[in-house]
Parts: C-alpha cells; sequence; structure tokens
C-alpha cells in the first residue's frame, strides 16, 4: 500500500499562527508569539509528543493538548504575566493578547511621563542601553553639506 506513509499537512494553524508541517514540533511553536525555546521543550514534555515529531502529523486531539499546555500546563515561572498591572494575577499570554497587553503596558507608562514612558515616546532604549553609536537609524545625525556650485 502506497498509504503507509502518514500524510503530512502543509500547515497548522495554533493561536492564529501558520505552523510549517514538514517542521518539528518543537522548532514550529516558535513561530507563535509567546511561546519561546523553553516554553516550547516543555509543552512537549508535558504532552508526551516527540520533539522531532512533524507538526503536520499532528492530530486534532494533540493540537488541543499543545494549546492546553501551552496556557496552562506549563510552570508558572514560565509564564510572561507574572503579577499583572491591575489585577495581580499571574497568566501567560499568546498572539494577539499579548501584543495588545505589552501595547497597553507602553501606553500606561507613556500617559504618565515616567522616564520609562518618555524613553518609549522619544524612540530611545528603555533599558539603559548605550546610545552613543547605537539607535541612530531612522534620524538625522550630523551635518549636511551643500551641493558643489550651490552657494547660499
Amino acid at each position: 500500500m502506497a498509504d503507509d506513509k502518514q500524510q503530512i499537512k502543509p500547515f497548522l494553524r495554533v493561536f492564529n499562527a501558520d505552523l510549517v508541517g514538514a517542521k518539528p514540533i518543537n522548532m514550529a511553536l516558535l513561530k507563535i508569539k509567546g511561546v519561546g525555546v523553553a516554553v516550547a521543550d516543555s509543552v512537549c514534555k508535558i504532552t508526551g509528543l516527540d520533539k522531532n515529531t512533524k507538526t503536520g502529523t499532528l492530530t486534532d486531539e494533540q493540537v488541543k493538548k499543545l494549546e492546553d499546555a501551552i496556557l496552562r500546563k506549563t510552570p508558572k515561572w514560565m509564564w510572561n504575566r507574572r503579577r499583572e498591572f491591575y489585577t495581580g494575577e499571574v497568566r501567560h499570554l499568546v498572539g494577539a493578547d499579548l501584543k495588545f497587553e505589552s501595547d497597553n503596558d507602553i501606553k500606561r507608562v507613556r500617559k504618565l511621563k515616567t522616564f520609562k514612558g518618555m524613553r518609549h515616546s522619544s524612540g530611545l532604549p528603555v533599558r539603559g542601553q548605550r546610545t552613543r553609536a547605537h539607535f541612530r537609524h531612522g534620524k538625522a545625525v550630523g551635518v549636511q553639506k551643500t551641493k558643489a556650485g550651490s552657494k547660499k
């Protein structure tokens, strides 16, 4: 029979991210915003899936297990929203929810006009990096020479 090999789906949709079906599951999970290498490895361990399993061969039940493990079963120290500002709860956000919350955090510090907010507003580095040599892209730097032959 020709169906001895399992059919690999080209894409798998998880948390509004397209995961490439030919990649191993631990590498494909990195495409999801909010999932890093440590979270991807621990999710594979929790669900009992081999890290080298191709993403396109997963069943619907296995995908549901993956989603549940990413949101609820990973250790709390891996979660990205510890001691949330308003509620104080611990959560793990992925995808569009993470982008929305981080944008709201930046808007809050801008509105409060904290030092961090002012650095965000002016497009400068926020976490203490040096600015002498880096972070100069997109801004006019130095003096422009007048074109040859044109006098003021």
